[in-house]
């Protein structure tokens, strides 16, 4: 059973691979499996870029086999590599892990440079609006700093998220412009979603970039949020939503391999 703070603040939809329609919905984020079956080792997803750009422009994720850091953004579909490389990915590779949405921004403005990361982040909690449950967010301009992270590529059988996490590559990248997005969960999907921000980088020449461990800005960052309280999940065989109460059991975990702490 779903806990009623989910009926209150953030309407949830799951639907399996039959199910699927093509939506292009405005202010829905749409969802490809769990982040709890993420951190199980569950890496091999049924979910094509195809079908996954069917339901949106912008978000993140990463690609079957845990194939790098996935970064969606003006509707296309990047890979960052162990080292930080990015490239296309094609139409026919899959998922097991992505949140995608119809990015139609509802709040915009700036933030002042010379922040530090978490600086930032508490600058877009003020920028949403009070009461909000999730939001999807782009950031644009120059940054100080990036530090960003991937990880190689995983054979079955699979290990644990944290366990691949131990292995990750971090890298900094320096006074680089570019674009970060993703999205704003609240604490409660602990385990369905990562709680929290989830921010994954690219640069403007779409040359490189990963997961945002943090980061500092070094001009005004161009933001916007698009604010929603509607998510779709479509779940593999053998992934289901799990129950909410587990959210304490997986924090420690997911902080590991989202956060790097």
């Amino acid at each position: 059973m779903l806990d009623e703070r989910w009926i209150r603040s953030l309407h949830v939809e799951s639907m399996r691979h039959a199910d699927l329609h093509a939506e292009r919905e405005a202010h829905v984020l749409f969802q490809a499996s769990t982040i709890g079956a993420l951190l199980e080792g569950a890496f091999d997803g049924d979910l094509t870029f195809a079908e996954l750009e069917e339901h949106g422009d912008l978000g993140l994720g990463t690609l079957n086999g845990l194939d790098g850091e996935m970064i969606a953004i003006d509707g296309e579909f990047l890979r960052a590599d162990v080292d930080g490389n990015v490239t296309a990915v094609g139409p026919e590779e899959r998922t097991p892990f992505a949140v995608v949405t119809e990015f139609e921004p509802t709040v915009e403005g700036e933030i002042a440079a010379g922040l530090d990361h978490q600086s930032i982040l508490a600058a877009l909690d003020s920028m949403a609006r009070s009461g909000t449950s999730s939001f999807a967010v782009r950031l644009d301009g120059r940054f100080a700093t990036v530090r960003a992270r991937s990880v190689p590529r995983q054979e079955p059988p699979y290990r644990p998220l944290a366990e691949v996490v131990a292995d990750q590559h971090v890298f900094e990248l320096t006074d680089v412009e570019g674009s970060m997005v993703g999205f704003r969960f609240p604490a409660y999907v602990e385990g369905i979603e990562v709680a929290g921000y989830h921010l994954h980088f690219v640069d403007s020449e779409r040359r490189r970039g990963g997961h945002v461990l943090g980061s500092v800005s070094a001009g005004r960052l161009r933001t916007r949020i698009d604010l929603s309280d509607d998510l779709h999940v479509e779940l593999p065989p053998s992934v289901d939503l799990g129950d909410p109460d587990l959210a304490a059991a997986t924090h420690a975990a997911i902080d590991s391999a989202e956060r790097g702490s």
